[in-house]
């Protein structure tokens, strides 16, 4: 499908509800169908969530990545009964660079709180490069070995060079397994170091988040103000208790005005984003687990926001970002090429075990929810500059609806691992009566790439080719619809409990200005 989008990428797009609305329902159809498709993983697998540790933060957060390091997978030596480990895949770690630099890499981790012995990778790597050279040198001993053999020579001379031989080859079969064994433990300790920092992210917890710039100012209500649930119950746009019956908690059926203006924020948000320059795209919800971990994401991890499809390599993604980042995965692209902007629709799915309290209520912390995300491939002299642009993108588009919000320079203990730099932007919320987290944009410089084999092929300089290097990618939220929604309902209601529908989304709403609740359009 990605190669058809890419062989098609110059037809011209039109995006408006009418086309949306079949697109998404495609979508859904076809993961009902690959679910089918597989009855006896249907009938057998069960999605699973492990309990989320929270630190007790205030704010919630979306979904931070954390290094993905898991435990190696465990094979058999072929001729022997002793398990080996292996390696699913291997981050293209720069470990001489980490060597060169022990003391500022462990500095930079400590500052993020990120748990690594940066001593210990140094160490095995040390280890592992000398067993490496005493593997090198037998073979370069086999190889003169195996010359010696050739032409005429006495029975017991050929008889001691075949000893000889025999003896080297196991020598090296017994080194390979050491070596084999270091390299699993260097890239489950390397693959622990988050990446590096930007030099103005401001250092400690979230609270030393630092204020980039606020945009509008927060309404005085004349009237008391009601929560985004009472509002929406009213107007016929939730219905909280089907989705419990059906699914479970913090499951919702969105109803009139509620699907509407879900698909109105979409279809906004991607003719923006596609006015952008973005190539937009609606991906699968599932998505195998090795290219989340790539991503940075932990799956398997005892604290994973991940639903995992047991007895399965697949899981429910809880970003687009994941499903992007894979498009160019083990591909080398032109540096004509670049920047390479993507944007996708997709559901979010998202565990948030353990997370408690008023915040939590209604749409603020869903397990399913819609989003469109941004996402770029860069070289990395363009991914600081399209950093900016990616939150400026999102300023814009908030401040057409009218949001009043913050944004933020995120502090180094709130970033995930992959992010050298992170922007937040924080929209009021009357009802909750504090700012609520609705988008980001992080810039993980070749963090990912490294993982996910992502290069680009430098232009020729006088002539001559240029080797190849790692790109820079970044992701950006356009719109994270229940966010969104409840940021609408609560700043844009009435005393009489309709809702103002926000200009720029009217034209995806029929023209419709406001919501009206049934009992106030029936006293009318």
């Amino acid at each position: 499908r990605i190669r058809g989008l890419r062989a098609h990428e110059r037809a011209s797009m039109s995006l408006h509800m009418s086309a949306l609305l079949p697109a998404a329902s495609r979508a859904a159809a076809v993961g009902a169908r690959v679910l089918a498709a597989r009855p006896s993983a249907a009938n057998s697998a069960t999605l699973r969530a492990a309990a989320v540790r929270r630190d007790g933060a205030h704010r919630a957060r979306l979904f931070c990545a954390s290094a993905a390091v898991k435990e190696p997978e465990v094979a058999a030596k072929a001729g022997t009964d002793a398990p080996t480990p292996t390696l699913a895949w291997k981050a293209a770690i720069d470990f001489k660079r980490i060597k060169e630099n022990p003391d500022a890499i462990q500095a930079n981790a400590d500052k993020r709180a990120a748990p690594c012995d940066v001593a210990k990778v140094v160490s095995t790597y040390d280890r592992y490069q000398a067993l490496n050279r005493q593997c090198d040198e037998i073979r370069e001993k086999r190889n003169a070995n195996a010359k010696s053999m050739k032409g005429k020579m006495e029975a017991d001379v050929r008889a001691a060079l075949v000893e000889e031989g025999k003896a080297l080859k196991d020598q090296l079969a017994a080194i390979e397994g050491d070596l084999n064994a270091l390299e699993v433990e260097l890239q489950v300790e390397g693959q622990k170091i988050p990446n590096d920092t930007h030099p103005d992210v401001p250092v400690g917890g979230e609270e030393m988040a630092v204020l980039r710039r606020e945009v509008g100012a927060k309404r005085d209500f004349s009237f008391e103000v009601a929560n985004h649930v009472d509002i929406g119950e009213r107007l016929g746009m939730f219905d909280f208790g089907t989705g419990s019956k059906v699914c479970g908690s913090r499951f919702v059926y969105l109803t009139g005005a509620g699907a509407m203006l879900e698909l109105a924020l979409i279809n906004w948000a991607m003719q923006k984003v596609v006015s952008k320059g973005f190539k937009p795209m609606v991906v699968p919800d599932l998505v195998r687990q090795s290219t989340m971990e790539k991503c940075g994401f932990q799956p398997r991890a005892e604290n994973t926001q991940v639903y995992n499809i047991e007895s399965s390599e697949l899981c429910l993604a809880g970003t687009a970002e994941i499903l992007l980042g894979g498009v160019y995965m083990d591909e080398v692209v032109d540096e004509k090429q670049l920047p390479i902007k993507m944007a996708a629709f997709s559901h979010c799915f998202r565990t948030e075990a353990g997370a408690a309290g008023a915040s939590t209520r209604g749409m603020y912390r869903l397990h399913q929810f819609s989003k469109v995300e941004m996402f770029v491939v860069s070289t990395p002299e363009q991914s600081d500059a399209l950093h900016d642009e990616l939150i400026g993108i999102e300023e814009e588009m908030y401040r057409e609806l009218g949001f009043h919000f913050k944004v933020l320079d995120m502090s180094s203990e709130d970033l995930g691992a992959p992010a050298y730099r992170k922007f937040d932007i924080e929209a009021w919320m009357p009802a909750l009566e504090r700012y609520g987290e609705i988008s980001s944009a992080s810039n993980c410089t070749d963090y990912q790439a490294r993982r996910l084999n992502i290069k680009y092929r430098p232009n020729a300089v006088d002539g001559k080719k240029q080797p190849l290097a790692h790109c820079h990618t970044l992701n950006a939220t356009a719109c994270a619809v229940p966010r969104m929604i409840i940021t609408i309902l609560e700043n844009f209601q009435n005393e009489d409990g309709s809702v103002n529908v926000p200009e720029p989304l009217q034209p995806f709403m029929g023209g419709l200005k406001v919501l009206t609740p049934e009992v106030v359009a029936e006293a009318k």
